[in-house]
């Protein structure tokens, strides 16, 4: 049967060979997937995928996931050829400077493309976030005889995403919960980029995912569509998770390069580009060629989506009559806006009372919980150490769709489904570990950062100062290799009103990932920082306690002492031991670089100003970063090696972390000139190995 003849598949030819001529155009990409794939991708957009290429931001779609984002192609092939905003010539420049077709997915950037992937195992985690944001928000507005919110989420992963653990984690979660709206297509083509799946892999899948507590089934030809819909119509009736494996041919159509690592990650070639075209049929020299037939089909996506959205307009307009406060509400939430007052209930401080910043931190949820309601998220396995529950907000389970969600230890999976509920949109979700398993999720939190999501990272146990757990539980180059993340405001706040003001600049943030680095040991309230920790926090950095007054045209200062978290109160402290010895000390708390780096240079120069070149930093981590707040006439009081198990208190002072150490650093560097790095008293055993490889002591 020519293709002409068959409507399907000239549709499906057209996936490929705009994948193909796309990723030969840019002579860069991936066209091996897309080929493959493109059956499977044609029956869910065309048969299942309620969506509106007119309305993408429409709330009740779908929701589909390219987990597998090196296939982009496949996905702009299918967002052009189904009417979004996306041009023939925005595939034309894939992969080019300026374009809205990147090398893989970037939310934000293209309509339609609903995650960023790529890093491999992400989307599908993001997919289950999504499917967790989906019934959370159904069990809060949806009302007998109003179905407002009712939608599933869509997904092709790849052998590569099933390889990667986060995979292992988040379908072990969505197997637990019975997230019975998700539906990922596995393409099963045999094929990775070193070479066959074999080399490296054996396992049984669908046995692994059915273990999981997922519905699974095999489809034993990717060409076979009639075969992949009634497979996706048994999945989307299950009340479980599904995977469907479909075995396709990666490259499908190419007569050299099909089924070979070849067509994986490069452009099959020019050659090889004219052998397949005429493989399918087609004029071997035609490119970026849309069959009139073909795009009929794809664009009857447009009416059928206006209708849906129509539909659900009716609903709601019918939802509203009855049930208008709610109706009021679930607008604000998908929109995104905060209620009036919703910070009024944070609690100010007043020296004498201590608390750990962690216990500011759950305070400051239990303030937040009812004015934000869109408030979610939860621990991995840390809710009673990272303190992040809400209390009487239920947990979310496969019976409940409760406020606080149990992750498991699984931080990875944690992050990006916290990524997929941001996605999702109506919800601000938090994640809790210990600062040092942020490790653990980095990758996620990369992403967030770069998708501009919003997400809460509530990282408790933020120094040596957690004690005896020791040196693998003791964070010292994080705040560093986080700082270095752009877009990620990382605040570690020292004492408790910077704790709720930490909180207060989480939440107001609207585009963009926010960590708190909070305490496990009790900090005193300093003075000061109930009237200047709001707006000092939200500025990255301020005045916690002025220098002594300055003789007639001194500097303000003849010292800088500059601070975070726990460290902050012994900058104070040691600020008024060398007052006392007639040393002028200004304490400046900077618990947010970023932020502070994004103020006007006036007010940086009214924080830190340039005529007071002795300063001193204190803090418990290593000391990367810090010279560019100390200058080149200052001193870093830091910890560049790994801690030790010992009470707290012990390693603080062991290390060198005292009023007195800190004073006696000042007092170096104004009256000597000392600078640079400050070496810790003594390192326990703990650091790098000694000369003769034993450890350091």
């Amino acid at each position: 049967m020519s293709p002409a003849a068959d409507p399907d598949r000239l549709a499906i030819d057209t996936i490929r060979t705009l994948a193909i001529d796309g990723v030969q155009q840019a002579n860069s990409g991936h066209p091996g997937a897309p080929m493959g794939m493109a059956p499977m991708a044609y029956v869910t957009w065309t048969r299942f995928l309620r969506h509106a290429p007119t309305r993408p931001d429409w709330p009740d779609r779908d929701r589909f996931v390219l987990s597998a984002g090196h296939a982009s192609m496949l996905l702009y092939s299918l967002l052009h050829l189904t009417g979004y905003d996306l041009t023939l010539d925005d595939l034309q420049h894939f992969r080019q400077w300026g374009s809205r077709t990147p090398g893989h997915p970037e939310y934000g950037l293209t309509p339609g493309v609903e995650a960023t992937t790529g890093p491999l195992g992400q989307g599908f985690a993001n997919g289950v976030g999504m499917a967790i944001a989906e019934r959370r928000l159904a069990a809060e507005f949806n009302r007998p005889g109003h179905l407002v919110i009712d939608h599933r989420v869509f997904g092709i992963v790849s052998d590569g995403d099933l390889q990667e653990g986060i995979s292992s984690e988040a379908a072990s979660l969505a197997g637990h919960l019975r997230l019975g709206k998700i539906c990922y297509l596995y393409d099963d083509n045999h094929i990775q980029l070193d070479g066959p799946t074999a080399m490296a892999w054996s396992e049984d899948v669908l046995a692994r995912f059915g273990a999981y507590g997922w519905h699974t089934e095999r489809v034993a030809d990717g060409n076979d569509i009639e075969a992949i819909a009634a497979a996706i119509e048994r999945a989307t009736a299950d009340p479980r998770p599904s995977l469907i494996a479909v075995r396709t041919h990666i490259g499908y159509g190419s007569p050299n390069k099909q089924d070979t690592q070849k067509a994986h990650g490069a452009p099959l070639g020019p050659d090889e580009v004219r052998l397949t075209k005429q493989a399918y049929g087609w004029d071997p020299d035609r490119t970026f060629y849309v069959p009139a037939e073909a795009l009929v089909r794809f664009r009857e996506a447009i009416p059928r989506g206006e209708a849906l959205v129509t539909a659900w307009e009716a609903r709601l307009a019918e939802y509203a009559a009855e049930y208008p406060a709610e109706a009021a509400e679930l607008r604000r939430r998908l929109e995104g806006r905060l209620r009036e007052g919703w910070a009024d209930g944070l609690k100010t401080y007043l020296p004498g009372e201590d608390f750990a910043t962690r216990q500011a931190s759950q305070q400051a949820i239990a303030a937040l919980a009812d004015p934000v309601p869109e408030l979610f998220g939860g621990a991995a396995d840390l809710s009673e150490s990272n303190l992040t529950d809400i209390k009487g907000g239920g947990d979310f389970s496969a019976d409940d769709a409760g406020r606080n969600l149990r992750f498991g230890v699984r931080e990875h999976a944690m992050g990006a489904i916290a990524n997929g509920i941001a996605y999702h949109g109506g919800f601000i979700p938090y994640a809790g570990t210990f600062l040092t398993f942020s490790d653990y999720m980095r990758g996620a939190v990369r992403i967030a950062a770069l998708s501009g999501l919003h997400v809460i990272y509530v990282w408790t146990h933020d120094s040596v100062g957690l004690g005896e757990d020791g040196p693998t539980h003791q964070p010292v180059e994080h705040a560093a290799a986080l700082r270095a993340m752009p877009g990620l405001w990382f605040i570690r706040p020292g004492d408790a009103n910077e704790a709720a003001a930490a909180w207060r600049v989480a939440v107001a943030r609207r585009r963009g990932p926010v960590a708190l680095a909070l305490t496990r040991q009790k900090l005193p309230t300093l003075p000061g920082t109930a009237e200047r920790a709001r707006d000092g926090v939200a500025r990255g950095g301020y005045v916690l306690r002025e220098a002594s007054a300055a003789p007639a045209g001194a500097p303000p200062a003849e010292l800088i002492l500059i601070a975070t978290g726990s460290e902050l109160a012994l900058a104070a402290a040691a600020a008024e031991l060398l007052e006392a010895d007639g040393i002028r000390t200004r304490v400046v708390s900077l618990p947010c670089w970023e932020l502070f780096e994004a103020q006007d240079e006036t007010y940086r120069e009214a924080v830190l100003p340039a005529s007071v070149r002795a300063r001193v930093s204190v803090e418990a981590g290593v000391s990367l970063g810090w010279e560019r707040w100390t200058g080149d006439g200052g001193a870093i009081v830091a910890i560049d090696h790994f801690g030790v198990s010992a009470p707290g208190p012990t390693i603080f002072e062991r290390f060198g972390f005292s009023a007195e150490r800190v004073a006696d650093v000042g007092r170096r560097v104004v009256r000597d000139g000392f600078r640079g790095r400050v070496p810790t008293l003594d390192r326990g055993h703990a650091g790098p190995p000694a000369e003769d490889g034993g450890r350091g002591h």
